[in-house]
């Protein structure tokens, strides 16, 4: 379920714009190459590649081994999914893992996203209510610049209830932990996390109070799971008993009929609770009925809860990992010498730190992983090193967790670093920081895929943060589990 996430809004709370990445630097600069590698025999090449980046290898080493082997940051391969059920999809592709090459993804004159959110397959429309959300149209269909707008629209509006609301259900999530680790020594936090997150963004984005619904409320994020999951599992990686996985779980396209009656129930739910904002999107921005609940559960589900049930996590791993001793007094006392009268957009942001602490976990560990971008034209890419001839229709892809870690851009790239986004040298590394597919300088808009809620979420992560180092003054975490907690001033 690793490949869930991202599109949200460009009106920021309360955020300056800053100057964004050049994405199509200058190749003059660098010799001209032929791209390195190839796709292999047809199908063999294709399948072999397939199993060694979900079995024999992992996504990391797969890329890593053919960039050492080529000797270079730009090289063709195969990616999943792949033989033999999926003839339709092509699974050649062009794979930039510097940040240079990395940002041509980002330039909409050079590239296309149509229906590439996850590489060139696409899950059924089936699951979105037989809508092609805006996550899979490009930036010339006119529908992405209404949906956009749209979303952008949601965040907007929200934004004055969004710290109030996150903090009253933080409020009873850690109230559940807390009730629970008072008889055990280890509690897991994934469900009180995903039932945090899916009761939130439901309640800001969509205006739908969950506890009108005791399904809902209890269920809910279930249903998203299974739903996220399924349509996504031809390109990720499980970690199950192989080669049990490669045949079951990544031979074929799961229909979306299996996921169906939770997911229409959860579109049911949002189409009643959030009755206001579907009547705004079809009077404001021209979308129909259909189109509103689809994008707006899509937003709802897959950009945000999704995304979130990874990052918040992350998050918290950071925390507990023993390299990172430490931190955790460092945070609590910059939180409580800046909370001033309380948890605001305007308090985090004077968090240098807790700010850095959210980048470099998202610098290290991207809830998208890999994305992509369509080749519009013929065009010139360069590395750092060389330049390349990529023709129209050629599929370029990106894996963040390599590109985050550019040695020409990022010292001690696989050291993770608090503070290494502070100062005036921490501010210039985020035109390099990719996650939200754009630099976090850039500006999300309806001319481009950066995510509408770039700055949401990482101001949402300073804000989760920030709670938490004002109730507690330490947390110990453990994997997915959290192990002790001190309240504030015990």
């Amino acid at each position: 379920m690793s490949a869930m996430i991202a599109t949200m809004m460009s009106v920021s709370p309360g955020i300056p714009p800053r100057p964004a990445i050049q994405t199509s630097p200058s190749s003059t600069s660098v010799p001209m190459k032929t791209i390195p590698g190839d796709y292999g025999w047809p199908l063999i090449g294709a399948i072999g590649d397939r199993l060694d980046y979900f079995w024999f290898q992992g996504a990391a080493k797969f890329y890593q081994k053919r960039m050492e082997k080529h000797q270079s940051t730009v090289f063709r391969t195969n990616v999943p999914p792949s033989f033999p059920f999926f003839t339709g999809v092509n699974p050649n592709v062009v794979a930039v893992l510097d940040c240079k090459s990395f940002s041509y993804l980002f330039d909409m004159e050079l590239v296309e996203k149509k229906n590439i959110l996850v590489g060139d397959f696409m899950p059924s429309v089936d699951y979105t209510g037989g809508i092609r959300v805006c996550a899979y149209l490009d930036t010339d269909e006119d529908k992405h610049s209404k949906i956009k707008r749209f979303a952008m629209d949601i965040l907007k509006r929200s934004s004055s209830i969004w710290v109030p609301t996150l903090s009253s259900k933080l409020d009873t999530m850690w109230d559940t932990i807390e009730s629970s680790l008072s008889s055990s020594t280890s509690v897991s936090y994934l469900v009180p996390v995903q039932k945090f997150l899916f009761s939130f963004f439901c309640r800001s984005l969509a205006g739908a109070d969950t506890s009108l619904s005791p399904d809902i409320d209890e269920n809910g994020y279930i249903k998203l799971d299974l739903w996220l999951a399924l349509q996504t599992l031809p390109t990720v990686p499980i970690g199950l008993f192989q080669p049990l996985e490669e045949i079951f779980l990544h031979s074929w396209a799961y229909p979306a009929f299996l996921v169906s009656n939770g997911y229409n129930q959860v579109a049911d739910f949002i189409e009643k609770e959030g009755a206001e904002v579907i009547q705004r999107a079809q009077t404001e921005f021209g979308l129909s009925t259909k189109e509103a609940i689809h994008n707006l559960v899509f937003m709802i589900g897959f950009n945000a809860y999704g995304g979130f049930s990874l990052f918040i996590p992350y998050l918290l791993g950071a925390l507990g990992n023993e390299e990172n001793k430490g931190v955790q007094e460092r945070l609590r006392k910059e939180v409580r010498e800046n909370i001033g009268s309380g948890l605001s957009f305007e308090s985090v942001k004077k968090m240098d730190l807790v700010q850095s602490f959210v980048y470099e976990t998202m610098r290290l560990n991207p809830p998208v992983p890999t994305q992509y971008g369509r080749a519009r034209k013929d065009f010139i890419l360069s590395s750092y090193e060389s330049s390349f001839e990529v023709k129209k229709g050629e599929l370029l892809c990106g894996y963040q967790p390599l590109v985050m870690k550019d040695p020409n851009v990022f010292e001690e790239p696989d050291k993770f670093k608090a503070d290494r986004f502070t100062g005036e040298k921490g501010r210039e590394l985020l035109n390099y920081l990719f996650w939200s597919n754009g630099p976090q300088t850039g500006s999300p808009s309806e001319s481009n895929k950066q995510c509408a809620g770039k700055d949401y979420v990482t101001l949402t992560g300073s804000l989760f943060l920030a709670y938490l180092f004002q109730r507690y003054d330490s947390i110990g975490c453990d994997g997915s589990s959290i192990t002790t907690l001190k309240k504030a001033g015990s």
